[in-house]
């Protein structure tokens, strides 16, 4: 990427990346529909606006359709391991324990109706966009809100080549928005999907980068290496998600896995503190109980049983940075088969989130609901 975007100064890395204070700037880029943690971290982000200043929502691509063809191919490799390649052999380990539950729940994961029966994970990424687009605007109408004019359509593919931005409705939004910024008042974008729109408005614009913060959540700490991360944000746009890191766009990353994912939800405590909490309050519960990934992962019943609502992590951090403790360091390189790679020079400073006030965020998040019963 040398010498397609500026080079920023580490003095301009340390102003960037700065702990935020008091009512900052932001646009939201959500894969809204492909499960429901990003309806979670879109209502509380709406509710927030005393601290957020929310000047775009970006509808983002999405698509299972490559975990669905390596589950199969999983399965294939378990039922046949003589006839099956060294590549469907390799993929039992990360598909075993959720092909052992959809036995268990005698699902026929060649006949996808019983696997996804509202059909909203085994889409092509265009129609990924089209379903969180329309899912944003649900959740607006639920909270009381018209957010059209502030809504936008993102790609409708993930990308080809770097040579090659998808343009989109979204992408020249933010651009606009991002000129508008300042360093000392610079636009966040919070990213909690694939990062097709991002990468895209910064191959449009290279400039932009003196003037954003990405807030991203993706898969383990960049300290983990050699691991290959099975972190759907990440690997949908493997480009894009390298582009990132390449490019030395001011980035706060935040791990999935083990930050974001102590943030998981009972169903007892949605049923005490979001049901009959408005509209919105009883979608969240609904959706909840109507999870997509139940039937995809082989789920049934919520007994003793928790579902992480990972995207919350970005939200939380622009409200309160002290809930996820952080620390500066030097950006990792990211491979095409998602593992994090350190040589040569150092690479531009990013800021990474280790640890997260679970309690902290959701006395934040159901507090703001209870307001609306």
């Amino acid at each position: 990427m040398s010498g397609r975007f500026p080079t920023l100064s580490t003095a301009q890395y340390e102003a960037l990346l700065r702990l935020p204070s008091g009512r900052v700037r932001c646009v939201i880029d959500t894969d809204t529909r492909n499960e429901i943690d990003d309806q979670y971290a879109l209502v509380w982000a709406l509710l927030s606006q005393d601290r957020l200043q929310i000047d775009g929502v970006y509808a983002a691509p999405y698509s299972f359709l490559r975990r669905w063809d390596e589950l199969r191919a999983a399965d294939r490799a378990r039922n046949n391991p003589a006839d099956a390649t060294s590549e469907e052999r390799a993929l039992l380990p990360k598909y075993q324990s959720q092909l052992q539950r959809l036995d268990a729940a005698g699902t026929d994961i060649y006949d996808p109706a019983q696997v996804d029966p509202q059909n909203l994970i085994m889409v092509e990424p265009g129609r990924g966009m089209e379903l969180s687009y329309q899912e944003i605007l649900l959740c607006c109408e639920k909270l009381g809100m018209d957010c059209a004019d502030k809504v936008f359509r993102g790609a409708d593919r993930y990308l080809e080549s770097l040579d090659e931005p998808v343009e989109s409705a979204a992408t020249a939004h933010l651009i606009a928005q991002a000129r508008t910024a300042t360093p000392e008042m610079p636009l966040y974008v919070l990213a909690v999907g694939a990062l097709t729109n991002v990468a895209s408005a910064l191959l449009l614009a290279p400039e932009i980068i003196e003037r954003i913060v990405v807030v991203w959540t993706a898969g383990y700490p960049t300290t983990v290496m050699d691991v290959e991360q099975p972190s759907f944000n990440m690997e949908q746009d493997i480009l894009a998600s390298q582009l990132l890191f390449d490019s030395g766009a001011p980035l706060v990353y935040i791990p999935g896995f083990h930050v974001g994912a102590q943030l998981s939800l009972s169903l007892p405590e949605m049923e005490a503190w979001a049901r009959g909490k408005g509209a919105i309050g009883d979608y969240l519960h609904w959706l909840y109980t109507h999870n997509p990934h139940y039937p995809f992962q082989g789920l049934s019943g919520h007994f003793a049983r928790s579902w992480i609502i990972w995207d919350l992590v970005n939200i939380a951090w622009l409200l309160e940075p002290g809930w996820l403790p952080s620390y500066l360091h030097d950006a990792p390189w990211l491979t095409a088969d998602c593992r994090w790679l350190r040589h040569g020079a150092p690479h531009h400073p990013i800021r990474e989130a280790l640890d997260i006030n679970r309690d902290a965020i959701f006395r934040d998040f159901f507090g703001k609901l209870a307001r609306l019963s």
